[in-house]
């Protein structure tokens, strides 16, 4: 038995890293899984490497940052399932630039789906869950939320938006048993530190405590706690996990 047996969950961003993570995590525990995002082709290998493990997981192709895109994705679920139980945002893209040199599109293009994009789909997600007295809503945020970063005032700024949405919808739903908790992760495995040089590498690792980043399994297993039972009473929390990098 998983402790989310029988839960319908969807995931944003679900093609690759840390939603590919995530997603694989709560169909270990038992959901079943409905994965979006941009690139079909992309989703359909993470669909295909799911079903090879055996997990139950449906792509379907999302863009968060058109409304009605995310209106057709949260409908196909409730035609076909009747219910919709966990929601994690995870989708994001970032457009680095010192802030004097960033385009008006760079800043547009990040809020439009980092902040806009989240807005989009929890409130979709609310009617289903606001029916059933239940839901459990996981979003994904960022160190770089906390601490700010040269050359990411709008991706941080986005991050950093996220933990107060968050903050407020907790308490706008906690009387109907829904939840809404903030995973911030720190330096994650990815393509982007893979290809770090030794100097640039040790350089990173100087400022976390632990003196290794983060697997995307780590944050996987934060959010799937956070949807789980087991974080029943938690709500309106940000859960760093970051190795001490900042606390």
């Amino acid at each position: 038995m998983g402790r989310l047996d029988n839960r319908i969950a969807l995931v944003t961003g679900a093609s690759k890293g840390i939603g590919l993570s995530v997603s694989e995590r709560l169909a270990r525990d038992g959901a079943t899984v409905y994965g979006g995002a941009r690139n079909m082709d992309s989703l359909q290998e993470a669909a295909d490497f799911l079903a090879g493990e055996g997990l139950t997981f449906h792509p379907i192709q999302l863009d968060i940052s058109d409304r009605s895109s995310c209106d057709s994705i949260v409908r196909q679920i409730l035609d076909k399932e009747g219910r919709l139980e966990l929601l994690v945002n995870n989708a994001g893209i970032t457009r680095d630039g010192l802030l004097m040199r960033m385009k008006p599109s760079d800043w547009e293009d990040v809020m439009n789906t980092n902040l806009t994009g989240l807005f989009n789909m929890t409130q979709l997600c609310l009617k289903p869950m606001i029916s059933q007295r239940f839901g459990r809503i996981v979003n994904i945020s960022s160190v770089v939320g906390l601490m700010g970063n040269a050359g990411q005032a709008n991706y941080a700024a986005s991050k950093a938006g996220i933990i107060g949405f968050s903050k407020s919808v907790a308490k706008e739903l906690a009387s109907r048993n829904i939840t809404c908790n903030v995973v911030a992760p720190g330096f994650v495995e990815t393509e982007m530190t893979a290809a770090l040089n030794d100097k640039q590498r040790e350089a990173m690792l100087s400022i976390i405590p632990m003196k290794r980043v983060a697997s995307t399994q780590d944050v996987a297993a934060a959010a799937g706690f956070l949807l789980s039972e087991d974080a029943a009473y938690i709500t309106g929390h940000v859960l760093s996990v970051n190795g001490g990098m900042y606390m």
